[in-house]
């Protein structure tokens, strides 16, 4: 049987473009508060890296990157919410990506820039739930979405399962996310990302499919 996820398409300029999910300093920086149980799994694939070459390889062949941030932490956060997810209880309790505090900010390179766009904060696992982004990306005529930044089985395989329910092609990038264990991402990629995703590539396989379009 051939495997649909194996061949990239052509990732046009005008109708692609990159999802960069919760590039946080407490998922990617050394200091950071999830970076200790991430640290493994990014380090074992050289996650920083990737997510170096792929941001600046979809910048380079022109395509738009949107920043699709988790909600930043607050003070008593879920605290009168009827049915808090253990996730929302876990992030809250451990104050990630609390707002004002270095673990909140972007890590410095892959902060936005001018041009990008940054979506409301989703406040779940899904970038798309109860966000503008769906709206940001259909007004600028974006059908093909590549997904890179963290957690590769929750907010990145959220953000993509929503993304294929609205109607979006969705290519997924094994090296450029990370997760809690090695077992999280063999299920995110082996097990579950090939029931919905288009495409399931590594950065080496990805860069090529984008080389090209630096010359449009």
């Amino acid at each position: 049987m051939t495997n649909r996820t194996s061949s990239p398409p052509m990732y046009r300029p005008d109708r692609a473009a990159l999802l960069f999910i919760d590039p946080y300093n407490d998922f990617l920086s050394e200091g950071g508060k999830l970076w200790p149980q991430l640290a493994p799994v990014a380090e074992a694939f050289d996650v920083i890296d990737n997510l170096r070459a792929v941001s600046q390889a979809a910048r380079d062949a022109g395509l738009r990157i949107f920043i699709v941030p988790h909600h930043r932490a607050e003070p008593d956060d879920f605290a009168d919410w009827d049915h808090p997810t253990p996730y929302q209880v876990a992030s809250s309790s451990l104050k990630v990506f609390a707002r004002g505090e270095w673990g909140g900010e972007w890590r410095d390179e892959f902060a936005p820039r001018p041009g990008d766009v940054v979506a409301k904060e989703h406040r779940s696992s899904s970038g798309f739930a109860n966000t503008d982004l769906d709206l940001q990306l259909r007004q600028r005529g974006i059908t093909h979405l590549i997904l890179i930044g963290m957690i590769a089985n929750t907010c990145v395989e959220n953000t993509a399962k929503f993304a294929v329910e609205l109607g979006y092609h969705v290519t997924l990038v094994r090296d450029a996310t990370a997760a809690l264990s090695f077992e999280a991402m063999h299920a995110a990629h082996d097990i579950n990302g090939p029931t919905y995703a288009h495409v399931i590539l590594t950065s080496a396989e990805l860069l090529p499919a984008l080389q090209p379009l630096k010359r449009i």
